[in-house]
């Protein structure tokens, strides 16, 4: 459905005080321009509704986390004789298949998002898109852990169900990632700053800014407490096989899967748009047309130089200004791959890097559980202490500058993983050095991942326009996607004596980018809360943020 169809429909359509949520009318009042030079601003609270979906998030992350933490042993290594197993493994296949693998599982989880996102934004919206790509998920967890049993081991069938499986799981997972994180955010539907007093006494400003960040922010503190499932999963695939590594996040699915249905009524449910793909494409195509580009695009400007356009034309002024915001985002979304290629270390190279290393009596793989350990620390730090003492320092921390500190502590961790390496080939002992080593680089990576990954799926929903949040968001996964291209390129310098000079290469690209990012885009974090205050309100009206509260702390 057209934008502009869409404000017909709206305008015909007898409302109920019942279809206006609370949050849609400002709870204080509107802040004065002395007000925004003096107070500090601050989140709102979250709505019920908003931490229902984070509980669903962390089930599937669990189950996520959980079933491919194992993956690397589960393909690399032969079956061991008995449980415990000194190392554990199934197949066989080596380092170099199961990192192909492995890279193709996460190519695959990443690309799949696009599909969902289509199905959501045009036709099935984002609850119906969640719970039909659930379904679809636990049909492939199921595969995999009968095929993963000892008989199914014995037998061959691990290498085919597991093929299978991670096609299907990827599916599933896909077609969920693109449309859940735009649903936490939905929950929120306040579009205007005002000024309250909190229980200290303090006049303050609350911001849809802040509130978002603070939104992503527990949304992907819920994403690493269930990504410590991959503790358990690979304790178990130690000590008693794979099946019941796998059947642990199975089972933990099911409880996602029945707050998603029992709290249906609940959500706020923005329905599917229709055509966006085609809309957007008209509008693209007329700027090509005519001269001015995309802002001569829009209706009331095509109605003076172009009136026998303008009756054809199916948006309003605010989809042009929408869309341009949104390309805008996608060029600054082009240098993510080269991060998520340092993020994709630690669950393949790094975890047989620890293979090489002393361990003691836990699994190689448990390594990996350090930098969602750091993250579910310091995430809530940031929250209630970091990023509140900074704005209260005049420092807002900005997207571009949050994203550009990202990078820089990714290009650090492969810089260490590197000289941990190096360490590795020198050792001249009889015992190899401790994994010990390695926690400086999963610390490094989960700094990045609050800076850099955090920020992106904030950005993301932020600059999409209201018919197409899942599209863009699918399009920032989807660097994650490239980044797996780039890492099956590497698969050939994954084996020793030239892992060394792999991660040392990855860290300079990535350092490389770090300055790029900020040198090219820094200067949109001037014009962040500008930008965001393009839209229009649930009453179909145009949404007015206060952006001057953002722009006088800049």
């Amino acid at each position: 459905m057209s934008e502009k169809q869409e404000l017909d429909k709206i305008s015909q359509h007898s409302f109920k005080e019942t279809d206006f949520h609370e949050d849609e009318f400002s709870p204080g009042p509107e802040p004065t321009e002395q007000d925004r030079l003096e107070l500090r601003e601050i989140s709102d609270k979250l709505p019920a509704s908003a931490y229902l979906v984070i509980v669903i998030e962390f089930c599937e992350r669990f189950t996520y986390y959980g079933l491919s933490g194992p993956f690397q042993n589960y393909i690399q290594h032969p079956a061991p004789p008995s449980y415990p197993a000194e190392q554990a493994g199934a197949m066989g296949k080596g380092q170099q298949t199961a990192t192909a693998l492995t890279t193709f599982f996460q190519f695959w989880c990443y690309i799949t998002p696009i599909i969902g996102a289509i199905i959501a934004d045009q036709y099935l919206g984002k609850y119906r898109s969640i719970l039909m790509f659930s379904i679809i998920y636990f049909c492939g967890l199921i595969i995999l852990t009968a095929t993963a049993s000892p008989m199914g081991i014995e037998s061959g069938a691990a290498f085919p169900g597991f093929i299978v499986a991670i096609i299907i799981i990827g599916f599933g997972t896909g077609g969920i990632k693109s449309n859940v994180s735009p649903l936490v955010a939905e929950q929120y539907t306040s579009r205007s700053a005002y000024v309250t007093t909190t229980k200290k006494g303090e006049r303050v400003i609350v911001t849809p800014q802040a509130t978002y960040q603070k939104i992503f922010t527990y949304f992907y503190w819920g994403i690493n407490v269930g990504s410590l499932s991959a503790i358990a999963t690979t304790e178990l695939e130690k000590h008693v096989g794979f099946w019941p590594a796998y059947l642990l996040p199975t089972l933990m699915f099911i409880p996602g899967i029945l707050v998603l249905v029992l709290g249906r009524k609940r959500y706020v449910q923005n329905p599917p748009r229709g055509s966006v793909f085609v809309e957007a494409g008209r509008l693209f195509w007329y700027s090509r047309k005519v001269k001015g580009g995309m802002e001569a695009c829009k209706p009331s400007n095509l109605a003076i130089e172009y009136p026998e356009l303008a009756k054809l034309a199916t948006w309003d002024d605010i989809f042009v200004d929408e869309l341009k915001r949104a390309l805008k985002a996608c060029i600054v979304f082009c240098w993510f791959p080269i991060y998520w290629l340092c993020y994709s270390q630690m669950t393949n190279n790094l975890i047989s890097q620890a293979s090489t290393m002393w361990t003691g009596s836990v699994p190689n793989d448990i390594m990996q559980n350090i930098d969602p350990l750091v993250l579910i620390i310091t995430i809530p730090l940031m929250d209630r202490f970091g990023y509140p003492f900074l704005r209260k320092m005049g420092l807002p921390m900005r997207p571009i500058f949050r994203i550009t500190l990202g990078f820089f502590f990714a290009s650090c961790a492969m810089a260490y993983s590197a000289g941990v390496q190096s360490m590795i080939y020198a050792n001249k002992e009889p015992y190899p050095i401790s994994a010990a080593y390695q926690i400086p680089s999963y610390i490094f990576t989960a700094f990045s991942e609050i800076f850099a990954s955090i920020t992106g799926l904030e950005y993301a929903y932020k600059k999409a326009p209201e018919s197409m949040k899942s599209i863009v968001m699918a399009l920032f996964l989807f660097t994650n996607c490239l980044a797996s291209v780039l890492g099956f390129a590497l698969v050939s310098v994954a084996v020793d004596p030239k892992v060394m000079w792999m991660y040392a290469g990855i860290s300079i690209a990535c350092f490389c980018c770090t300055i790029l990012v900020y040198v090219c885009h820094h200067k949109n974090d001037a014009h962040d809360a500008e930008e965001d205050a393009i839209g229009r309100g649930n009453n179909a009206k145009t949404a007015v943020i206060d952006y001057e509260v953002e722009k006088s702390a800049a």
